[in-house]
Formats: C-alpha cells, structure tokens, sequence
C-alpha cells in the first residue's frame, strides 16, 4: 500500500490508511523481534518498490555490471528497510497504551525524519497528500512531517477501531477537523512575471559514450542559443542541470554564448555548469547554478550542498566498483553555503536537483530572502521511470512549505512551473525539447515553516522518546 501511493501508482487516497496493515500485524505480535522484522520487511517492500529504477540508473548510466548494479540496489533496500524495523519496534508496544494515536504517529514522523540525516532520502509519506487540500494545510505550518503526522495518525485510529479498542482511546482525532482552522492555501493566480524554462532533451547516452569532440561542443551551444531566442524576452531565463560538459569557468566559447544570449534576449540567464574550488589547478570540482545578468556579467554563484551519492560522490569504500556517471562523479566537493542571488531588485533561491529532498535545505533559500524558489535538474538519468514523478512530487512539497512560486527546469522532464500551494500551473511534455514560457510571482511572505523550519519533526521525536520512556518507567 505504500509503494501504490506514489508514482507511477498514484493512489494517493489509500494514504489515510496505509499503515494499517502493518499495525494490526504488531498488535498481535508480542515479540520485539518479531516486531522489528515485520517493519524491516515492510520497508525492505516500500523503498526497493519506489526507488526501483535506481538498479537502471546504476547499470545504465553507471555503467557497472548487471550483478554489482543488483548487489548495490539489494545493499541499499535492505539498509534502508531497517528504519521502518526500528518503527515497528518502537510502535509495537506503544499500540497497546491509551495514547496510541498521538504515539504512533509521532513514532512514524520520528523514524520518517531521519532519512535526510542517513545518506539517503526520497518519499515521505506526506509527500501523497499533496493534493489533498486539507491535510496539505499543514505543509507552510509544520513542513511535510505534519502532515506524515496527521495521515499516520488516521491510520492508527482505524487499526484501534478495527480491534474494538474504548472509543476514549479514538478521541485522539477529534484534533483532525481542527485542520479547517489552518489558513488556505493560496488560489491559483496566473503570475506577472514571465520565465522560459528551458528543455533541450540532451540523451545522456550520447553525450558520454561517444568522444566529446569540438564539433559536438558547438552544436550543443547553437541547441542552446536556438532555444533561449526562439521566444519574446522573459524576465528570467533558466536552462536545466547540464547534461552536458560545460565549463563556464574555463570554456572561454560557452562563456562568450552565454553571455551573448543574456545580452540579446536582456534578461537574467540561469544555468548550471561544473566550476572548480581551484580554477588554476582544476582540482574539486563543483555542481553549481549561475546567475548571468543582462548585461553578460555573472552576478551570482550558488555551489550545491548536497551531493548524489554513487552520482557525484561515492561512498567508501565503494569506489573501486562505481564506473563514472559524469566525468567527475565521485571526485565532486560540496559547497560549503547557501547563496540567494539579487537580480535587480528581486532575488532567487537556486537548488541543484536531489536537493529539492532536503526541506531544511530549501527553507534556507526562503529564510535568506529568496522570492522565488528555483530547481535546476537533468532527471535523464531516471530515464522513463517513475522517478521523475517522484521527483517532481517532492519538488513540489518544497514550494507549498515555503510559499513560494517554485520554478523547476529539467534537461528531459518533468519540467513546470509550480505556485505557492504545491499545484503544478504549467508543464513541458517529457521527452522533447522546447521551451515553457510560464507566469510566476515574487513574494517576500514567510510561512512559519520557513521561519522555524523542522520544529514538528524535533517535537514528534521527543513525543515518541517520552511515550518510549514511559515504557521502561
């Protein structure tokens, strides 16, 4: 049932009650083992059934053989399970109290938490109610852990009501209706501001299993200068995460065609190309987002934070058995702090793809004063699987918790435009190059999420560490 909630299923209405199988499986299991187990099963089912096309992207793009890409896929699944195990172990016992409702819930959003902080992090389960107008009332107050907190709490009453349990023990969810109290999210406003969003459709194949030759370079920039001049100016240009090797730094032709295109088309032109902590030596190369103003000057940097692991860096020991993604993977540095870049008189928060993951990494942009949220990314990597809609989902997240306009460029898709309430207003069909002109605002408003950032999170994790403790008292 959770895997079903997410692309490519997106039966995001059985998210209310997805837990419940689960539940009522520990609240006949007395032994904590047993109980670990049926949790770590339950996770080993729910990341190898969302996060399937990693194995693709491995063999693939990786370019490793078919058994190392399956060992790596398995490794990964089965590590990754044994948070849901320490759920199951925790909510086993605490299903049998009075408080199980609040307990539990805080229990899942607790456990749910600590991806960001374990090497990985994809589907939270508040990301499925997205569309759900209500319960997505939570996201600018508490963040995507609130509503996790909410659905898993809906859950737990059904498996306390489907085991007969005193109606007192449901009074828990008479909190639920208080949701109409939070404010709306915002109505669909078409923008005032244009942006083109650039999707040149780059294959990845071709550009790093044949020779990067002179001659490829310089039709990879005419794409570029094709696409960026084919419409009337927009107030902001952007082009995806590069599929591509460019050098903005060092690469004096696609540093003079960028520029070119910012001064023609007189608007900020942002893009992405691989710089170096050390431009002399070409040592530590970065992923980064460059501002170009409409004059051809830079104006902005921002390197990224958090790296893709086996994509741009590899984890020890592993290196030896992961071939190159990109011609640096494995050799990328982080960068060391958030940059909200001025564009005249507004300013723009950039994240580089996996980073749309990190809600306490794009809050930053929001807190810093960014007015509009901006994701450059090359999902090509996923090819055609699910994982571009998982993607997009999560991006999505990011701009109904910060309430901001969020505007996400993709080399392949899914490339869109997305408002402040997390709605997708504008999208390119994937797979085709071509250009979305789309309408956007700026905003200086802080959500209290923005503001406070993971608070909801901290608060379920000391609620489930009391109501554990309380176990051992």
């Amino acid at each position: 049932m959770l895997v079903a909630l997410f692309p490519r299923w997106n039966l995001a209405w059985l998210s209310p009650v997805a837990l419940v199988p689960l539940l009522m499986a520990l609240g006949r299991e007395r032994r904590a083992g047993r109980r670990f187990l049926l949790g770590a099963v339950t996770g080993w089912i729910f990341w190898a059934g969302t996060c399937y096309w990693i194995y693709g992207v491995l063999y693939r793009h990786g370019r490793m053989p078919a058994a190392g890409a399956a060992a790596l896929f398995v490794g990964f699944f089965l590590l990754k399970g044994l948070h849901l195990g320490v759920f199951a172990w925790v909510a086993g016992w605490s299903l049998a109290r009075a408080w199980a409702v609040p307990a539990v819930a805080a229990a899942w959003v607790a456990v749910e938490g600590t991806h960001p902080y374990a090497g990985f992090t994809w589907l939270m389960l508040g990301n499925a109610a997205t569309d759900m107008a209500l319960v997505a009332r939570l996201a600018p107050l508490t963040g995507v852990a609130g509503m996790s907190f909410a659905l898993a709490m809906m859950s737990v009453g059904l498996t306390l009501a489907l085991g007969r349990r005193p109606r007192a023990q449901l009074a828990w969810l008479l909190a639920l209706p208080l949701l109409y109290l939070a404010p709306p999210l915002p109505l669909p406003s078409p923008g005032r501001q244009l942006a083109h969003l650039v999707q040149p459709n780059i294959s990845e194949e071709e550009v790093y299993s044949l020779p990067w030759t002179p001659l490829r370079h310089q039709r990879m920039l005419r794409l570029w200068e094709t696409l960026s001049t084919s419409q009337r100016s927009p107030d902001l240009l952007l082009w995806p995460e590069n599929p591509a090797p460019s050098y903005y730094d060092i690469d004096p032709l696609f540093r003079a065609t960028v520029e070119q295109i910012a001064r023609t088309q007189g608007t900020f032109l942002l893009f992405s190309s691989i710089t170096y902590r050390d431009r002399e030596t070409r040592r530590q190369p970065l992923n980064s987002a460059v501002l170009v103003g409409p004059e051809g000057n830079e104006m902005a940097r921002y390197d990224k934070i958090y790296l893709v692991p086996f994509g741009e860096f590899v984890p020890w020991p592993l290196g030896a058995l992961v071939q190159k993604v990109t011609r640096e993977a494995g050799d990328f540095v982080p960068g060391d702090r958030v940059v909200v870049a001025s564009a005249g008189e507004r300013r723009i928060g950039t994240f580089i793809c996996y980073e749309s993951v990190y809600g306490r990494g794009v809050r930053r942009f929001a807190a810093g004063g960014a007015e509009v949220l901006v994701n450059l990314s090359n999902d090509g990597w996923f090819g055609r699987s699910a994982a571009r809609q998982q993607h997009l989902l999560i991006a999505r997240m990011r701009a109904a918790e910060n309430g901001r306009w969020l505007l996400r460029a993709t080399n392949s898709g899914l490339t869109a435009v997305i408002d402040p309430a997390g709605r997708v207003r504008a999208a390119l069909e994937p797979d085709r190059a071509g250009v979305l002109a789309g309408g956007f605002d700026y905003s200086g408003a802080r959500t209290f999420y923005t503001r406070w950032g993971d608070w909801f999170w901290w608060t379920a994790v000391a609620g489930a560490l009391l109501s554990y403790r309380g176990r051992t008292s």
